[in-house]
């Protein structure tokens, strides 16, 4: 699978994920839809990290690396709870905790490889870092609701228009990026 390619799965998957995931917590599914969007959820997050991975890995294969074991990690403790038919209380924060570092380290490259806008991407590295700080805070009991539900928001708001740009542009090609190192030797 080519870059540009990746870039419109991964795009659509980011909408996908996104609607299943709000779906699922506005508590539209009962009965085996819930298990169904459950099931697309855990799906999406290894589609996102073997796509992601595929976007990013010319800009920065070993944090590409670390993205897509994190995000994989994610959509796999939610496979495994739900095939092994127990509830683990935390098992949904401690997969947020992993799709949130998984995204610093994506959102990080798409700064690094200028897939998007600057400002998206930026934002994109903000939005995963809150999480990265907020949710090991929620899981230990020390953040209020409001505040756990408010800290999603940064999230949103880059991942609609990620999913979007994704989509509709692509990815740019590869291009080889210059060290200091190659300039001297050039001069």
């Amino acid at each position: 699978m080519n870059r540009i390619v990746a870039a419109r799965v991964a795009g659509f998957t980011f909408l996908f994920y996104i609607v299943v995931g709000i779906s699922a917590m506005a508590g539209v599914f009962h009965g085996l839809a819930r298990e169904l969007a459950t099931i697309g959820q855990n799906a999406s997050a290894v589609i996102l990290a073997l796509t992601l991975y595929v976007v990013t890995r010319t800009d920065g294969p070993g944090l590409a690396g670390a993205g897509m074991l994190f995000r994989l990690a994610e959509g796999l403790l939610g496979a495994l709870v739900s095939v092994a038919g127990f509830a683990l209380a935390q098992r949904s924060l401690i997969a947020a905790l992993l799709f949130a570092i998984g995204s610093t380290f994506f959102c990080w490259l798409f700064v690094r490889g200028r897939v998007m806008p600057r400002v998206l991407a930026w934002l994109g590295v903000l939005a995963s870092l809150l999480l990265v700080v907020g949710l090991p805070l929620q899981i230990a009991g020390m953040l209020p609701r409001t505040i756990t539900q408010v800290m999603w928001l940064p999230m949103l708001a880059f991942e609609v228009p990620a999913g979007l740009w994704l989509l509709f542009r692509g990815a740019p090609k590869f291009r080889a990026h210059r060290s200091l190192f190659s300039a001297a030797e050039a001069g």
